[in-house]
């Protein structure tokens, strides 16, 4: 994985998918959706916050490239029976007739029987291709991973929380297992304010963290967050500066040990 501006195969799933992602809930624009996509960006993550710029964007695209287009769509429904509601929605939304991914978010317990015999039933339908899974809890994806369900794991990863290097990443296997894709790449922004920074360093930019995130060889994507073009086009480049060196890295896990500090502190104190 050493060129970040080439698309590679979402773990097992097989899926082509580009080192960046986009998701919907900040506000990105139809504008700068085409943009990424033009750039080669097809990792398009319809959350459960579903800003319109992103939904229009999708439907343009896959009304003539919707092969090239990977949309990931978010279920939070806990009730089996509301869940083929939740996903029919979302797809006639988009105007298309199946998901590449259908995500079982933030799963902080495993899904019941019944929910998983749901999901599988819309799979048999044709609704979506691969299932995904997401959970604050790190230690539940190798319970996940065990199980087999999963063609893709979400997963919390960036600097500041790098948990994920020893309780996801050695437990997955060398080859045939499912696509990782890391969120909350900037510790919601936390890895950005200059306030939080150690004495005399300045913050990394949002590509930095991507690039940090993207440089670990078990991360297939890395999903941004834009909230309007600028930060988009800012995005992008973190693509063409390709992995981090080993001082970038060391730098990074300096700050986010300092910046994961903090927070310890201020929870310890409250």
């Amino acid at each position: 994985m050493s060129d970040l501006a080439q698309q590679v195969s979402l773990g097992r799933t097989g899926i082509k998918v580009s080192r960046l992602g986009i998701g919907s809930a900040y506000g990105v624009s139809e504008r700068a959706c085409r943009m990424a996509f033009d750039e080669g960006v097809n990792y398009f993550f319809w959350g459960s916050v579903r800003t319109p710029g992103m939904g229009q964007a999708i439907r343009e695209i896959a009304r003539s490239q919707r092969d090239e287009l990977v949309v990931v769509l978010e279920c939070y429904v806990r009730q089996a029976a509301w869940i083929p509601r939740s996903v029919e929605v979302g797809l006639r939304n988009l105007k298309i007739e199946q998901a590449d991914v259908l995500l079982l978010g933030w799963y902080d317990r495993p899904p019941s029987p019944k929910i998983l015999s749901v999901v599988e039933r819309l799979k048999e339908q044709g609704r979506f291709r691969c299932l995904g899974i997401s959970t604050h809890q790190r230690p539940l994806f190798q319970k996940y991973l065990h199980d087999g369900n999963y063609d893709v794991f979400h997963v919390r990863y960036n600097a500041a929380h790098r948990g994920a290097e020893q309780e996801v990443f050695p437990a997955l296997p060398e080859n045939g297992g499912p696509g990782i894709v890391s969120f909350t790449n900037t510790r919601w922004g936390d890895l950005l304010d200059p306030k939080k920074m150690p004495s005399g360093m300045s913050p990394p930019t949002a590509p930095d963290c991507y690039r940090f995130v993207l440089s670990h060889p078990a991360v297939h994507v890395a999903v941004c967050g834009p909230k309007n073009d600028d930060e988009m086009a800012a995005g992008l480049t973190a693509l063409k500066a390709g992995p981090m060196g080993e001082e970038e890295l060391a730098r990074m896990r300096l700050i986010g040990d300092h910046v994961h500090g903090i927070k310890s502190a201020m929870s310890f104190l409250t």
